[in-house]
């Protein structure tokens, strides 16, 4: 009886340590993405949303990129299959994270799955991936521990965002915006290991360059499915490993 009554606390002490881990690795981003929630709550309030809709904005959608090109469209008058349309394409890119993930998250209860799968972002598939490659074991706590601090500080700089957009005028030209590329920068460089992500990374930068230049709606998946069959072409040519 005494084995057995130690064991529940030492598996809380676990969970609790794995996620403590994931919040302390993703902080760094959840700090970095501050301007950028200021900025969503701020447009949110500039379009004509309320604050209340501005923050479940947030806490629904919970999409940095998305929420900032559906704001513009809704404050164009762009139709609801447009902008439905449009965020599509723009998310896409979490279809494949999640496929990246499926081995690891498919064994796991629904429940699981469907709150992985709620919190999934580029930053968090990024802490993840290098969790899982210097561990080589997926931790459902760690990655639980990362997203809910992620989601709780972006919905926080949101909420500052809704406030500012309601006191401070002209906030969108304090140049928050530059916080979306230094986020992904401080993503992507990290991940830079051999020549064949290099060439992914280099070959999706240009296709995304060309895709604005042309007016491509569906270039950010263009440049993503591109970018990955460079890179993997390069990696069985000369035999890299990741």
């Amino acid at each position: 009886m005494t084995v057995s009554t130690n064991i529940a606390p030492l598996q809380f002490s676990s969970k609790y340590t794995a996620m403590w881990r994931g919040a302390l690795a993703i902080s760094p981003l959840s700090i970095a993405v501050i301007p950028w929630g200021i900025l969503a709550g701020s447009f949110a309030i500039e379009v004509g949303l309320s604050p209340l809709e501005s923050q479940t904005m947030s806490a629904i959608v919970f999409a940095g990129a998305a929420q900032l090109v559906a704001l513009g469209m809704i404050k164009a008058g762009i139709g609801v299959f447009g902008i439905l349309l449009t965020t599509l394409l723009i998310t896409s890119r979490h279809f494949l994270y999640s496929m990246a993930l499926r081995r690891d998250i498919s064994p796991l209860p629904t429940r699981w799955r469907l709150l992985l799968g709620f919190l999934l972002t580029d930053e968090l598939f990024a802490i993840v991936a290098t969790d899982n490659s210097q561990r080589h074991k997926f931790d459902r706590w760690y990655a639980l521990g990362a997203g809910l601090c992620f989601y709780i500080s972006w919905n926080i700089a949101t909420l500052l965002g809704v406030v500012a957009g309601k006191n401070i005028p002209n906030i969108e030209q304090w140049g928050l915006d530059f916080a979306i590329a230094a986020t992904f920068i401080a993503l992507i460089i990290p991940l830079i290991k051999n020549k064949s992500i290099l060439i992914s990374v280099l070959v999706s930068l240009v296709s995304s360059v060309s895709c604005v230049l042309l007016n491509i709606e569906a270039g950010l998946l263009i440049s993503a499915i591109l970018g990955m069959a460079c890179g993997t072409v390069h990696e069985k040519l000369k035999g890299e490993s990741a």
